[in-house]
């Protein structure tokens, strides 16, 4: 479909696709606006922007389109209603989306086409989402930079020239241009925060078990750094999504083993709520723009009545190494299917990864590292908790550094290691497995920056409201027109 005949279909009010999805949400609950007109305008966007960034390889506007008029029919008859009712989503193609091949970014796997919806995908469509397009990922989502041969490259529209993040980065760079209020990402390395901070979006990583997911073909055994690592979840333009989407997408699912029906609020915390200040860690600093971000949220969050004081890594710099001990060696399994159908910026990447991962567990760890690391896997789990008894949220960086050059993973094995030195926390959180918020903070250097903040587990909703702080501040970045050359 063109845009002229995707307006031509019905009028709408212009703008629509800037509003954010608790707007839209509750725009459309009233009759205020109707998802047809949400959904029009968000299609719309994605035609005049996607051609320059590449954020949606597949966009259904007959599909979204016949599903915005069945939610309005729900709202004409006083149907029950989800939290996430006529508004328009992304689903990550790493993701079975029933009717859509699960490429992964593979081309192998263009055929692929899923009979029914994940676990998170199908609390996403039970919610009243209206699914736009799947967002694009590196082969395998293997990668922070967000390319493949199956789809091509996706730009950071902020700059051509840097990387928006990965996997998900097409996720990051689709809610930033406002092609969607809210798209679908997972995380099991920084898959949604460093792509969120590298676009000016934020993004959420729920506690393992919070979200229920499934990932990979259905009959095939999860791998045991799948099962206690990697999360789903949202992003979006402002933490008020964030908070929307994770209550849509929370609701128990029998398909995940390990989901837990925690409250999506918990007790409050002791006032005045100390925050830990942690700057650096695995030996890396940040850059002074990174250090004038934590600086200016710490400002912000005294503002509002914390107590925030720097503190020294309680675990994260062993963390860090350890994630490519446990998920390293168990993704080794499948590197023959990789050197298979692999593209070639993902096989040297996984070169990369590995041979920085020898300088700290051999040439071939055995299955007494795999065992040994997994029982201080538990034993850092439980120093990071004692930690947050007294500082229930700590601020740190989402990177040490802004958005990479693309493919610096790729560069040589030097600039690897930087890159991964820089990205320590994205690995370090999912090792022990809490949640964390990405939020920007403003921009330097014509790149967005931001923070992160850490909570205690299934504590979601206190990085939320510290998160809202932060932002009342900032301001939000985004929607922006992609400022590349196409």
């Amino acid at each position: 479909m063109t845009a002229q005949k995707l307006t031509s279909l019905d009028s709408q009010p212009a703008d629509l696709w800037r509003w954010t999805a608790t707007a839209l949400a509750h725009g459309i609950r009233t009759r205020a606006i109707s998802s047809r007109e949400a959904t029009l305008a968000c299609l719309n966007r994605i035609e005049e922007v996607n051609g320059h960034i590449n954020a949606l390889v597949e966009v259904s506007p007959d599909e979204a389109l016949a599903a915005a008029d069945e939610a309005d029919r729900a709202v004409s008859r006083g149907a029950v209603l989800g939290e996430l009712h006529g508004v328009p989503v992304s689903i990550k193609v790493n993701s079975d989306q029933r009717g859509h091949a699960t490429t992964n970014g593979v081309a192998a796997f263009k055929d692929m086409i899923a009979t029914e919806d994940s676990p998170h995908v199908a609390n996403l469509r039970k919610a009243g989402a209206v699914f736009v397009g799947r967002s694009n990922t590196p082969a395998f989502s293997y990668r922070w930079f967000t390319t493949n041969d199956l789809h091509g490259r996706t730009l950071n529209p902020w700059d051509e020239t840097r990387t928006p993040g990965g996997s998900s980065g097409g996720a990051a760079a689709a809610a930033a241009t406002g092609m969607v209020p809210i798209a679908h990402g997972n995380d099991i390395g920084g898959s949604i925060r460093q792509p969120a901070y590298c676009c000016g979006v934020t993004g959420l990583r729920p506690t393992v078990g919070r979200i229920p997911t499934w990932y990979g073909p259905t009959d095939m055994d999860q791998a045991l750094s799948v099962q206690t690592m990697l999360t789903q979840g949202p992003l979006a333009r402002c933490v008020a999504d964030l908070r929307l989407a994770l209550a849509a997408m929370s609701p128990f699912d029998p398909r995940d083993a390990l989901h837990a029906p925690a409250p999506l609020e918990g007790a409050p915390l002791n006032h005045p709520i100390r925050v830990g200040l942690l700057r650096a860690a695995a030996g890396t600093s940040p850059t002074p723009a990174v250090n004038a971000a934590l600086d200016q949220a710490a400002e912000w969050l005294r503002d509002a009545g914390h107590i925030v004081e720097e503190v020294e890594d309680p675990a994260f710099g062993e963390a860090y190494r350890l994630w490519y001990l446990l998920a390293m060696e168990e993704f080794r399994q499948i590197m023959p299917l990789v050197e298979q159908i692999g593209d070639e910026g993902m096989k040297k990447a996984a070169a990369h990864y590995y041979a920085v991962a020898r300088d700290w567990w051999g040439e071939k760890p055995g299955l007494a590292d795999y065992m040994n690391g997994y029982a201080r896997r538990g034993t850092l789990i439980v120093r990071l908790q004692r930690f947050l008894q007294d500082y229930p949220l700590l601020l740190l960086p989402a990177s040490a550094e802004q958005a990479f050059i693309q493919d610096a993973d790729i560069a040589s094995v030097e600039s690897m290691r930087r890159v991964m030195a820089a990205n320590w926390s994205m690995m370090a959180i999912p090792m022990l497995g809490f949640p964390a918020l990405a939020v920007p903070t403003g921009v330097a250097n014509g790149l967005p920056v931001g923070v992160q903040l850490l909570g205690q587990r299934f504590r979601e909703d206190t990085l939320l409201d510290a998160g809202e702080i932060i932002e009342a501040r900032a301001g939000v970045l985004t929607p922006i027109d992609p400022r590349v050359k196409r």
